[in-house]
């Protein structure tokens, strides 16, 4: 059975095709797995492979942050003051 699947993101994108390679390797390792440790075997792997899925989706999606906030530019803070003459507040000495 063949589907096919639309992303709108490349997070979507990324995360589709790592869920296929996911899925394909969890049949491998079952198909293989010896009478009475397929859920053992199974478990194992899907464990493993979901840990890598999810590492993947996080790091595309900070990369995207990431990448959306280069283009916006440096976040306003604060700024000295134009003079740079001396403060006219004392601040106490510390002890």
């Amino acid at each position: 059975m063949e589907r096919s699947f639309t992303a709108r993101t490349e997070l979507e994108s990324i995360l589709l095709e790592q869920a296929l390679v996911m899925a394909r390797e969890l049949e491998a390792v079952t198909d293989a797995a010896p009478d009475g440790a397929v859920l053992a075997v199974g478990e194992l792997a899907a464990v493993g492979l979901g840990r890598e899925l999810t590492r993947v989706a996080l790091e595309a999606a900070l990369q995207h942050q990431a990448e959306a906030a280069e283009k916006k530019g440096r976040r306003a803070g604060p700024v000295p003051a134009a003079g740079g003459g001396a403060s006219r507040i004392r601040r106490p000495r510390r002890p």
